[in-house]
């Protein structure tokens, strides 16, 4: 027996080599035959396109660890897999397969956005890892795939601007779906009772003119059923009782009513008496009066209710002005906008200055103490390119920051609004590298007075956060509230342009101020909105891929605005601050510059005078394409 088990133990040992072989055989294959399938899907998806760029591109290894140089253009890859595909501002045109990506199946992205690909939606059926799909700005038709509910790990949803129809799908991932956008289509309907689509903006919705229902504020049509059992006379005892009915309900109806309306007389009675007694105990207690504020609309005042520790008090930050909270309620204010954390009023004094109120919600919740400790924090950074708060309000139910008022505006404004129009004053290049350095050296003392680095001491950088007062000097606001705002509503609302690292963890730092800038850099330029920052329904692109784009096809005279192209004399100032603007928008925040040595490059530009007349012409070819391939980084669009 023994030597029978000896034997076959040899044997076994003798051809295990082989065996092992054998199974490595087996899982090459096995691979091999899922990257075939991948491969024939992805050229089955480029065959629908008019890219010659991706024709010859999609030619060598798809997924090669070893030499990514030579990996397909906008094809993510794990472990030979294909897991991402990110085809975005190429002007791609035709249509897609509705199967075409049922043989890739752990694709986690798929981003078609800003193209102009036509025909239905795919089918994601056989693509249950997928997180993040965005189709928008194309021309998707027909209805919205029903596969998408069974994608459980979906976490973005981008269908905007569309031509898709029908029914909105009764979407319901709670906890998964963070970012769900159909607006811009053609969808109708009522939008489903779900808790997911509930709780999303109303903007996720806008511009489809037959949807309808909540969250939107358009009401769905009732449809007025008819009788299924109609009186047709037959049964005339029937038609009496018929007649007998709508008497008695009116009677029964009227004696509800004015018991409830008796009753809610005496509720009310009773709740004003209750109110009444704890307001004098509170004032007893407190020493002081209620205060009204409740700003409104343009020519309206500031009137309504507010209570809390500090009441009746403005707490001024500095020695200038002086004001009472009474002269500011019965000042006139005029609505400036909605922000990210509140709305913003002009008020007009009557015997005193034009103040801007900014009036803050969605705040953690503070004490009077911890409130004021944060914004003196506010309040201590002092520089002449930051516009400085000149005083506050606090109470449980106010909190009210306040600023001076910029007369020119915000550098967002001058720099869009009235474009091709006659009226336009046209916005020069020094005029925009004034913005450039005004910014950068606010945001170098900013970085400079901000003891933690993994913290973004602005966070919310934006054109329309720039401002200019009378003598056109810039002035950066709403830097700071970082501190006041909960750390995961800071990440979700205080970041304007969405750097690499905040897309793929939500992660601000000072190196995300350094994207932001370079964002900002990047639409003083080429005067184009940016798709970050641009408001809701604007038509605007990815400039950080669309300038690579340009600078890697040769075409870079194109990328300046024309409003400032016609100055030959400053084509060195603005390619130089394009070649900044492209450092700091390096994908990865390593490879981005401080914020001292990005002040030290600006301020290195020079104005050179010209005449305002200039005629426009083609840039010099020396100072375009050849030296930004020279000098210029590459920006990494994967």
């Amino acid at each position: 027996m023994a030597f029978a088990i000896n034997c076959k133990m040899k044997l076994f040992f003798k051809h295990f080599p082989l065996l092992v072989h054998l199974i490595l055989l087996s899982a090459d294959k096995a691979r091999g035959e899922f990257h075939g399938e991948e491969r024939q899907a992805l050229m089955d998806l480029v065959s629908g396109f008019n890219s010659s760029f991706l024709h010859h591109n999609w030619t060598k290894v798809m997924c090669l660890d070893t030499d990514p140089v030579a990996r397909w253009f906008g094809i993510k890859c794990l472990n030979g897999r294909v897991t991402g595909i990110s085809l975005e501002n190429m002007n791609l045109t035709g249509k897609i397969r509705p199967d075409v990506l049922t043989n890739i199946p752990l694709l986690v992205e798929l981003s078609l956005k800003n193209n102009s690909i036509s025909g239905p939606m795919m089918d994601f059926s056989n693509n249950p890892n997928l997180i993040r799909i965005d189709l928008s700005d194309n021309r998707f038709s027909g209805e919205i795939s029903s596969s998408l509910l069974k994608l459980d790990s979906l976490a973005f949803l981008h269908l905007q601007n569309n031509n898709l129809n029908g029914s909105i799908p009764p979407f319901d991932q709670p906890g998964r779906l963070q970012f769900f956008n159909v607006s811009y289509n053609n969808l109708s309907g009522p939008i489903p009772n779900t808790t997911l689509l509930q709780s999303m903006d109303p903007s996720a919705f806008i511009h489809n003119q037959n949807l309808c229902g909540p969250p939107t504020s358009t009401p769905c049509p009732t449809n007025s059923s008819t009788d299924p059992n109609p009186d047709n006379g037959s049964d005339p005892k029937k038609h009496s009782k018929k007649s007998k009915l709508p008497p008695i309900l009116w009677a029964v109806n009227v004696v509800v009513l004015v018991v409830l309306l008796f009753l809610f007389i005496i509720y009310f009675k009773k709740y004003r008496k209750l109110k009444k007694q704890a307001v004098e105990k509170q004032n007893a207690e407190m020493g002081t009066d209620d205060q009204n504020v409740n700003i409104e609309g343009k020519g309206k005042r500031m009137t309504g209710y507010v209570e809390g520790e500090s009441k009746g008090k403005l707490v001024f930050l500095d020695g200038g002005i002086r004001f009472e909270l009474d002269e500011l309620l019965r000042a006139s204010a005029e609505g400036l906008g909605k922000g990210n954390f509140g709305n913003c009023y002009k008020a007009m004094l009557e015997n005193g200055p034009t103040v801007v109120v900014k009036r803050l919600r969605d705040l953690k919740p503070l004490s009077s103490h911890e409130f004021m400790k944060q914004v003196g924090i506010i309040a201590e950074q002092k520089h002449p390119n930051l516009m400085p708060l000149i005083a506050y309000y606090y109470s449980k139910e106010e909190k009210l920051l306040i600023y001076k008022l910029a007369s020119n505006g915000n550098a967002y404004n001058r720099l869009h609004e009235g474009k091709g129009k006659p009226s336009r004053i046209p916005f020069r290049w020094s005029s925009r590298l004034a913005v450039a350095r005004g910014v950068a050296r606010a945001l170098q003392h900013l970085h400079s007075n901000t003891k933690s680095s993994n913290v973004a001491p602005h966070g919310n950088l934006k054109l329309s956060n720039v401002l200019l007062d009378e003598n056109d000097d810039v002035l950066v606001t709403d830097y700071g509230l970082t501190t006041l705002v909960a750390a995961p509503l800071a990440a979700q609302r205080m970041t304007a342009y969405k750097s690499p690292e905040y897309q793929s963890s939500k992660k601000v730092s000072r190196k995300s101020d350094v994207w932001s800038y370079g964002c900002l850099l990047l639409e003083l330029v080429t005067g184009r909105l940016s798709a970050d920052s641009a408001p809701a329904g604007t038509t605007a692109v990815d400039l950080c891929s669309w300038v690579h784009r340009a600078v890697r096809e040769e075409w870079t005279a194109e990328i300046f605005d024309v409003e400032i192209a016609v100055q030959r004399s400053a084509n060195h100032g603005m390619l130089k601050l394009l070649q900044i603007a492209m450092k700091c928008c390096e994908r990865s925040p390593e490879n981005r510059p401080e914020i001292n040595e990005v002040v030290r490059e600006v301020e290195s530009i020079t104005v050179v005078a010209d005449s305002e007349d200039e005629e426009f012409s083609s840039m010099d070819p020396s100072l375009t394409d050849d030296s930004m391939s020279a000098t210029s980084p590459r920006i990494h669009n994967e």
